[in-house]
């Protein structure tokens, strides 16, 4: 028994609304479309493609394999975003592989020093790479808590990308 055409495309619209009300409150912010640029996201995703225009029909200009790597959003043009990775390099991105998630990344020359508190006397923990990306904490006199694979501490908030505004 075969339904109508009408039938199966209300079922699919069914289908498709509720899951985009079901979807995390994070992933339905990121398509929200009164967010004016700049401001951050991250990569919710373990591969990420850039491409050179916003489209699939458009080359593929690196491809990125960071989840949670902090990404500034300079441009919107419908469900396609323009950002700027820590590196400075740009190009666009699909929105459903760009999370809400608050993430930084560390910058500079030679390791930062994560303290266990948010002063340069408090206890040393770790010296971290740069390049190494953490989930961001609140930030204030110069320092950011920032937590790299539940190694929690405080880091300058110089040497982090992906804090402040963009």
């Amino acid at each position: 028994m075969s339904f109508p055409r009408f039938v199966s495309a209300a079922a699919a619209f069914s289908v498709a609304l509720g899951a985009l009300c079901t979807a995390p409150l994070s992933d339905r912010l990121s398509a929200a479309p009164d967010r004016k640029p700049p401001y951050w996201q991250s990569l919710k995703a373990d591969e990420v493609n850039m491409r050179v225009g916003p489209g699939e029909d458009y080359g593929i200009r690196f491809v990125y394999h960071r989840r949670h790597l902090p990404v500034k959003i300079l441009r919107i043009k419908e469900n396609w975003r323009f950002v700027e990775d820590p590196d400075g390099v740009r190009g666009w991105m699909v929105i459903n592989f760009l999370g809400n998630e608050r993430t930084a990344s560390v910058r500079g020359r030679g390791p930062a020093e994560m303290r266990s508190g948010g002063s340069d006397s408090a206890g040393l923990l770790w010296k971290i790479a740069p390049g190494a990306v953490g989930k961001l904490g609140d930030c204030g006199n110069g320092w950011c808590k920032l937590d790299i694979d539940r190694h929690v501490g405080y880091v300058r908030q110089d040497r982090l990308w992906g804090v402040g505004q963009p």
